[in-house]
């Protein structure tokens, strides 16, 4: 049996929220064209940027 997932009836929707002019507000209270908007938007992910050190810190 899969315990992973939830039954349907025990599942809640989720609240998603964004920060816009620097104000946090969920995304289901914007207008349709914003939401329109929130839904194109180019999400990005940080990658981790290799440590090197530092030539201010090396041995001379």
């Amino acid at each position: 049996m899969d315990t992973s997932r939830l039954p349907q009836e025990k599942r809640q929707r989720c609240e998603v929220w964004t920060r816009v002019m620097g104000y946090h507000r969920p995304v289901s209270e914007f207008n349709p064209g914003k939401q329109s908007e929130h839904r194109e938007r180019v999400h990005f992910v940080e990658s981790v940027i290799p440590e090197t050190p530092c030539a201010c810190t090396r041995d001379k």
